[in-house]
């Protein structure tokens, strides 16, 4: 163990295990994480060559070897709860991903929540054997985030009672969904429905994509690979182009609008319900953010621990990097995101599930809510995360640059979130059409007491705006709301339609969106934090979140002072308290990212190692690469 980072862990003011625990929702669920994660690295099929060494084909050929072991495994293991399937697969694929992971986390979901049941009865007992492979078609070269514009078609043929499915334009071919080149056998296919003469919208089909005995594509379906991509290099990210492609009437999934043998169509009872797989992955990302954030933090951090450069005082030696404001002020803020990400994270899924129970009985009332908070979210952690996971590889300096820092796999496997299941720009507009209403209600109600001292707050010496309380973020989203309705307003009063004028304003739009989101982030963190009882893990988390909002003020510093929020004094006081956080923090630094509870199987970094031997390690790493074993055999000369 390097000495450094046995240092740190001697000098944390808290019980580790105790911040795990909460971490993942209690000391049963981190048992049974354990156990399934010992199942997964003591399993000799686990190991593999580093991917980072192999051609994109040979990505390819092992993820999905991987996935074929996962589900054998599963099976042998017996593990059938969703949301312990879904921990075996994460930490089963490591850094990598794998072929099919659509199929778990689309198809069959969709499967589950939009068949009837003479459907679910045919097609579940497929999809879960893996004999139907199955992925979820709905972004076209032409349309992604804007569905209604997708150009599919599905048309009923009563006499037939098929539905004829086509791609009419190019711009029409499906394009980008995981598993779709060479994988799956069958899509869920979003398509414009047509009956009788009618279009009416949107609709989910199953389409067989292949043979299921030969694997060969079916007549008049054109599949295959879109090429290399920015990261994912194991997926085959796929098209699709549908030529007169018949399927059974049955093949629509009907649990909610339907279509009879005649082409009689039954609407659903809410249209966004078609979309509903969509909300599942925006909710699923949430925590997906948080996670990705927390590797970045674990690898950053700990390297910052045990690197040690320049001087701070000639003659002193040099020192952790850690010991520098600078690289607190980068790294800690960060930190304090993760955990507020993995706090959203766990309320986004029960909030999901409350919400999808409801559905189930006939309740649609919070369908629109679920909708608007999952778009907001997604974009708002998604961005921050983002940028996130670069401030941490460049914390790393020269090293975290090397793929054997892992930085560069958690940031091209990363960033995509900021454009699938709906662009940022465009998720933050659906979610303003929402709290454009709703937060001017609730925020009114605050803005007579936002100024006054909370007599609650743990840290009475810092003045109002600082304390891990959401009450300043609620009246700065309403007059970032108040401001773009004001705008709106404007721009229909110069006799602009009102589609223009919301295209105008979208700037102050977005704007509110991003406020309205940081507020739901700060007051979920806040309310956490009351819930938890041990003081010593109590004290540091209220540190890390009193520091994620004052880090978003001291950010955001405009629109609280343009709101009358905050004074230029009490903002040259906001910095001040922000580095004596840090200052506060600097101890737990370490036990912070240990409490993540990342293997090092899980991990696979280099500079993230829990014993914090980077150099040694890096070495052994370099020496591997395939350039290494063979010798320059051919020397080109110019001609003199």
């Amino acid at each position: 163990m390097n000495p450094d980072i046995s240092k740190e862990r001697e000098n944390a003011t808290f019980n580790v295990e105790k911040l795990t625990y909460i971490l993942d929702g209690g000391i049963e669920k981190t048992k049974r994480r354990r156990e399934i994660q010992s199942l997964v690295i003591s399993d000799p099929d686990f190991q593999s060559e580093d991917l980072n060494f192999l051609t994109r084909s040979e990505r390819y050929e092992a993820a999905v070897r991987k996935s074929a072991q996962m589900i054998v495994k599963l099976r042998k293991y017996g593990i059938s709860d969703p949301e312990e399937i879904y921990c075996y697969k994460r930490l089963y694929k490591g850094n990598s991903h794998e072929a099919m992971g659509l199929h778990f986390v689309m198809f069959l979901p969709t499967l589950y929540s939009q068949c009837n049941e003479e459907q679910l009865k045919k097609w579940a007992p497929l999809a879960e054997s893996t004999q139907a492979v199955g992925t979820y078609a709905q972004t076209e070269l032409g349309h992604g985030t804007h569905l209604r514009g997708l150009e599919t078609t599905a048309t009923y043929d009563p006499a037939t009672q098929e539905f004829v499915l086509n791609s009419p334009t190019v711009s029409s071919i499906k394009w980008w969904p995981g598993g779709l080149g060479k994988t799956s056998n069958h899509a869920i296919v979003l398509a414009q429905l047509y009956t009788q003469g009618k279009c009416h919208g949107l609709h989910a089909f199953i389409v067989p994509l292949r043979s299921m005995n030969t694997h060969m594509p079916l007549p008049g379906v054109v599949v295959g690979d879109i090429g290399p991509k920015f990261g994912f290099d194991e997926v085959d990210n796929g098209y699709l182009k549908l030529e007169n492609v018949r399927i059974p009437r049955n093949n629509m999934l009907m649990k909610y609008a339907k279509v009879d043998a005649d082409g009689t169509y039954t609407k659903p009872p809410r249209d966004k319900l078609t979309y509903g797989t969509m909300v599942f992955i925006r909710s699923m990302i949430v925590g997906e953010a948080g996670l990705a954030l927390s590797k970045a933090c674990t690898i950053a951090i700990r390297y910052s621990a045990v690197r040690r450069q320049s001087e701070i005082r000639p003659g002193s030696g040099e020192p952790q990097i850690l010991d520098y404001q600078t690289q607190q002020y980068k790294l800690f803020p960060l930190l304090a995101t993760a955990y507020a990400y993995n706090f959203v994270g766990q309320y986004m899924n029960q909030v999901y599930h409350r919400i999808t129970g409801d559905m189930s009985q006939g309740d649609f009332s919070e369908l629109p809510e679920l909708h608007a908070l999952s778009a907001g979210l997604k974009a708002f952690t998604t961005w921050t995360a983002s940028s996130g996971i670069e401030v941490c590889r460049m914390a790393c300096g020269g090293h975290g640059y090397s793929s054997c820092s892992a930085l560069p796999d958690i940031y091209v496997t990363f960033v995509p979130t900021c454009t699938y299941e709906g662009e940022n720009t465009v998720m933050m507009l659906q979610t303003a059409r929402t709290i454009s209403v709703k937060v001017i209600s609730i925020t009114s109600q605050l803005l007579s007491d936002c100024m006054t001292s909370d007599p609650s707050c743990r840290h009475p010496h810092i003045a109002w705006w600082s304390c891990a309380k959401p009450r300043p973020f609620s009246p700065c989203a309403f007059r970032l709301v108040e401001q773009a309705a004001k705008s709106i307003q404007q721009e229909l009063q110069r006799s602009v339609s009102q589609e223009d004028a919301w295209n105008n304003s979208s700037i102050d739009l977005v704007r509110a969106s991003d406020a309205h989101c940081h507020y739901v982030v700060v007051k979920l963190f806040a309310a956490k934090v009351g819930e938890i009882e041990d003081p010593a893990v109590h004290s540091v988390l209220s540190t890390l979140a009193l520091l994620y909002a004052l880090q978003g003020i001291t950010q955001h510093s405009g629109d609280f002072l343009q709101a009358g929020l905050l004074s230029a004094p009490q903002l040259s006081q906001a910095s001040q308290t922000l580095k004596q956080l840090l200052v506060q923090l600097r101890p737990d630094a370490v036990a912070l990212v240990d409490a993540f509870d990342f293997r090092d199987e899980m991990l696979n970094s280099v500079l993230g190692r829990y014993d914090g031997n980077v150099y040694e390690h890096m070495f052994e790493w370099a020496r591997r690469s395939p350039l290494n074993k063979t010798e320059v055999r051919v020397h080109y000369r110019g001609r003199g």
